[in-house]
């Protein structure tokens, strides 16, 4: 079957969304669907009437569209429009939109159907419109090497520098552990919102910790598999996240991962016992956790273990596909 899958231009970095809808676009041309990835520009959600023209426009003439909820959030109008011509519409909630809640539930109703990459990210939908028929395809994990570790150890943050992101949170926990051994890498892009990369360098040489973690910008490929192939911890502190692709990514890896309680970042980690889901309202109880794993040898055995474990049982992103293919047709 076609499928004509749209996404939006104006996330540039390697955010998870960006991520998912590459991979799940892979994924469903490996199972035979004839996949037609459309950028689409605009000034998302809601963009102006020309980025809601040009929207309009790459739905027509698509028996079968996926299209990003970035995009279809807040444009109600040209999906109704679309399946009103005979296209079916699915809409890819990553997350439900911050604002413009009219809208959304105006473009969620006029879909086909709506695709979510977690229960978590349901959940949310759910909350703020009522029961809604949602197909949950979970992001699969690629195979990975696992990682050797480092001595120190070596903690790793990977996300774009966002205030979401609360890299600032990370290094004041990390500001009152100068006495143990440790060394760390905020990887992610400081182009999104440079300012808040400019408060994360600030934080940085304000607490002295200039010579223990690094700011790479943006890493893929080897660069990016060098830094998981000497990582021991990972860390993603999201205030709000639809599932966090990087839990799964380090796990893979055979590295622990501490995550913020309250987010999809907890699915991700599941059960697995493979690091901590943290009540992050008082930043001691990140400090203590971190002071507790770097000072107790068991502790650090007992997550990798777990975490070694955990990449036995992965799903793959065929996985993934299989399910969004099954739904859409």
């Amino acid at each position: 079957m076609h499928v004509r899958f749209l996404v939006p231009g104006n996330v540039r970095h390697g955010s998870g969304g960006n991520k998912y809808n590459a991979k799940l676009a892979e994924h469903l041309a490996a199972l035979g669907a004839d996949i037609e990835t459309v950028v689409v520009d605009g000034d998302w959600p809601v963009g102006s009437p020309a980025d809601r023209q040009r929207f309009a426009e790459a739905l027509d003439g698509g028996a079968t569209v996926i299209a990003d909820g970035l995009v279809a959030g807040g444009a109600p109008d040209e999906i109704a429009g679309a399946a009103g011509k005979g296209t079916k519409v699915w809409i890819l909630s990553h997350m439900a939109l911050a604002d413009h809640d009219d809208l959304e539930a105006k473009a969620l109703a006029a879909a086909a159907g709506i695709i979510c990459p977690s229960a978590h990210a349901a959940a949310e939908l759910g909350a703020k419109y009522g029961a809604l028929d949602v197909v949950v395809a979970t992001p699969g994990a690629a195979s990975a090497g696992v990682s050797a570790g480092s001595v120190p150890t070596h903690i790793v943050s990977v996300a774009a520098l966002l205030p979401n992101k609360s890299q600032t949170l990370l290094v004041e926990a990390l500001s009152q552990l100068h006495n143990l051994e440790w060394s760390a890498s905020l990887i992610g892009s400081h182009d999104p919102d440079p300012a808040y990369a400019a408060k994360v360098r600030d934080a940085v040489e304000h607490y002295g910790l200039q010579q223990r973690v690094t700011l790479t910008g943006e890493l893929t490929g080897q660069e990016l598999e060098d830094h998981w192939h000497k990582a021991d911890l990972s860390i993603l502190l999201s205030r709000s996240e639809s599932f966090g692709l990087v839990v799964t990514e380090s796990l893979a890896h055979g590295v622990p991962v501490i995550v913020r309680q309250g987010t999809g970042a907890v699915e991700a980690l599941g059960g697995t016992g493979a690091g901590a889901a943290l009540d992050l309202s008082d930043l001691n109880t990140l400090t203590m956790t971190l002071r507790a794993w770097l000072t107790d040898p068991a502790l650090q055995q007992r997550w990798r273990n777990n975490a070694l474990q955990a990449r036995q049982h992965l799903r793959g992103w065929d996985a993934t596909a299989a399910t969004v293919l099954k739904a859409i047709t």
